[in-house]
């Protein structure tokens, strides 16, 4: 389970686009990245292949309801 999910919005200075560097814990280590505006993630520190899926769809997930879903 994702805990202490925050997300905060910056100006891609390559793509003049919003997008958002994001941050959570899970199974106790810390996981950062952005997301862009077409819903990439770049990890700063990829999570597990096993796990990788799983995270990226709940940052998916998290991501619109926080987000796109206002």
């Amino acid at each position: 389970m994702i805990t202490h999910f925050t997300y905060r919005p910056f100006f891609s200075p390559t793509s003049r686009r919003q997008e958002f560097r994001f941050s959570f814990f899970y199974k106790g280590a810390k996981f950062s990245g952005i997301y862009h505006y077409n819903g990439a993630i770049t990890w700063d520190d990829p999570p597990d292949k096993a796990d990788l899926d799983r995270l990226t769809t709940e940052i998916h997930a998290l991501m619109l309801f926080h987000v796109y879903d206002r």
